[in-house]
């Protein structure tokens, strides 16, 4: 039953708990040379910490979500920031490299279930024409996790240290909890739908090719920003001040952009979706031109942003236009498969760091990116009917 006197504040937990997963899992961007220099390993090692989460993510999301559907929800959400915030406190004081990468695996179990209870659960709560408000407050948590979140984390271990960077994950997950603990009332699900009707979209032939689409757009973006602080500070010598100015920056700018390709997408979804690809090369081209040039990075930096903002949401509506009848479900594969992008993209662009040298990684997410332009137009001439 939706309740008709909700407190707001408890909508404000649930997108902070967003905030603080995202900061979990993508501030490690921000902090990966200090923490390469922490444990004497080198970038692409260093880079795991981002790939094995998402890897996580990608092979448990989906299962776990279907077995998670039928909880309460209420003892969910407090689990998964509980794992959080431990996992942060954990990364503060991890003494070997091994307990850090191990404490990235738990806490990857709990995020797509997290993500998708917490999107059902801000539903829930309201009258339901409130609904798809309420949903979008609690998602303003990711772009506020890579605007405010990221950056912070590296200003954090820049300024301070690098164990009260993580600390503030922790502290971010421990408010969410306590927010949750004491405003979300006990959440028992009552209607369920049937694994087997969730899973009858898993026969729609075109439905994969929109998730290979996903897992490339994906692997286009952090092949290259999962390294966002080595590139500038090694290609570019930016200090790590100018870095977090530029985290910050980029997550700024992201969370326009993420407006703007909300209102391409209205008008004409299937020419957005197959032109942010195009864009995304266009991208990296001037990246890669402007590396070594402190100004016009700051520059490029700002576009680079506004063409990286649109990803989410246009694969996310690619994905989820085929998974209609299975909504929670579509939105699982989406957390999965896009964090599957991540895995690759982050390893692929370790290799590239490690055999042709930090410049050259711009190369990587051309060709993911070249490689998702060609799935999506072969899904709309195959696929898509004529208008």
């Amino acid at each position: 039953m939706k309740s008709q006197q909700v407190n707001p504040l408890l909508i404000l937990m649930l997108a902070l708990g967003v905030f603080g997963i995202i900061t979990t899992e993508m501030g490690i961007v921000g902090v990966l040379p200090q923490v390469a220099n922490k444990f004497n390993i080198t970038a692409a090692q260093a880079g795991w910490l981002v790939s094995i989460f998402a890897l996580v993510v990608a092979i448990a999301g989906p299962f776990l979500t279907l077995l998670a559907s039928g909880m309460n929800r209420k003892i969910i959400l407090l689990a998964a920031v509980l794992m959080f915030a431990i996992s942060n406190v954990v990364y503060a004081y991890a003494t070997t490299f091994d307990t850090m990468l191990i404490f990235r695996i738990i806490p990857a179990l709990f995020h797509p279930v997290f993500f998708s209870v917490a999107l059902v659960t801000s539903a829930q709560l309201v009258p339901a024409e409130k609904s798809s408000q309420a949903v979008a407050k609690v998602f303003t948590g990711v772009t506020a996790g890579f605007a405010f979140g990221v950056p912070l984390t590296s200003y954090l271990a820049e300024r301070l240290s690098l164990e009260i960077a993580f600390l503030f994950g922790a502290m971010v997950s421990v408010v969410a909890l306590i927010g949750i603990w004491i405003w979300l009332p006990s959440m028992p699900v009552k209607e369920k739908m049937s694994y087997g009707k969730q899973l009858g979209i898993l026969r729609k032939p075109g439905l994969w090719l929109n998730v290979a689409a996903v897992i490339f757009i994906f692997a286009a973006m952090f092949s290259v920003y999962s390294y966002f602080a080595e590139y500038l500070g090694q290609v570019t010598q930016m200090s790590g001040s100018w870095i977090s100015v530029m985290l910050t920056v980029f997550g700024v700018v992201m969370i326009i952009g993420n407006l703007g390709f909300g209102q391409f997408l209205r008008k004409s979804m299937v020419r957005t979706v197959l032109m942010f690809p195009l864009l995304y090369i266009s991208a990296y081209a001037l990246v890669y031109w402007a590396g070594p040039h402190f100004m016009w990075m700051v520059i490029v930096v700002i576009l680079w942003a506004s063409v990286h903002s649109g990803g989410l949401i246009v694969s996310q509506t690619w994905l989820t236009a085929e998974a209609q009848d299975a909504p929670e479900f579509g939105n699982s594969l989406f957390v999965s498969f896009s964090n599957l992008g991540i895995t690759l993209g982050t390893a692929i662009g370790g290799w590239f760091i490690a055999n042709l040298g930090i410049h050259q990684l711009i190369w990587s997410g051309m060709i993911f990116a070249l490689i998702a332009f060609v799935l999506i137009w072969i899904k709309i001439k195959c696929f898509t009917p004529a208008a």
